[in-house]
């Protein structure tokens, strides 16, 4: 999106591969070397089921980094998806550290925490009804990888452009990196071009 880069980080196409291959956890191995069966119900007992926080669609987890870093992950994610999904900065400020850093910053975006708060103003401006849906996480040591639906309606304005009321709906891809306790790098990817189409303006 505007707010966001074009700029494709060098893992962005394994990320997606891996997205793609499915959504169980990682599965621990015998002592044989024979995998055990894979359940979908311990990753989703990673999930923070609090009504206010949005609910990843998808869940996957590596297993070795144990269920309590795990829980830790899932729940960042859902609070900085919660923030592109709503728009209010207490989720922001729970899910990312003061020394954040984004590694693919747009030019023009402030870097630091003040970065996102910014572009979510600045697109929430153009589309009031912004949502975030987090179709899938993918959660692997320190990294938590999201792939992004967003949706709303361009009833604002953007770059001088008033909207006719038109849906907007684009995908995007970011790869999160997780410190002691909070998140303190990303790296993202936006469907830009099929943004500007349906708000009617040329890239």
């Amino acid at each position: 999106m505007p707010w966001r880069t074009l700029t494709r980080p060098a893992a962005v196409a394994a990320v997606v591969a891996s997205l793609a291959a499915g959504t169980a956890a990682a599965a621990p191995a015998h002592h044989d070397g024979r995998p055990e069966p894979t359940t979908h119900a311990w990753p989703q007992r990673l999930v923070d089921r609090s009504p206010d926080l949005v609910q990843p669609q998808a869940l996957t987890v590596d297993r070795s980094i144990g269920a309590r870093r795990a829980a830790q992950e899932v729940r960042l994610a859902q609070q900085l998806y919660t923030f592109w999904n709503t728009g209010q900065q207490r989720y922001l400020d729970a899910a990312i550290s003061p020394r954040f850093r984004d590694d693919t910053l747009p030019p023009g975006r402030p870097q630091g925490p003040a970065g996102p708060l910014a572009a979510s103003r600045t697109f929430r401006a153009a589309v009031p009804d912004l949502t975030c849906e987090l179709s899938d996480v993918l959660v692997a040591g320190d990294k938590i990888t999201a792939r992004l639906v967003f949706r709303g309606h361009f009833t604002g304005t953007f770059n001088g452009v008033r909207g006719g009321g038109q849906s907007v709906e684009f995908n995007a891809i970011d790869i999160q990196h997780v410190g002691a306790d909070k998140i303190v790098e990303d790296w993202h990817i936006e469907d830009n071009q099929t943004l500007l189409s349906q708000l009617g303006i040329r890239g």
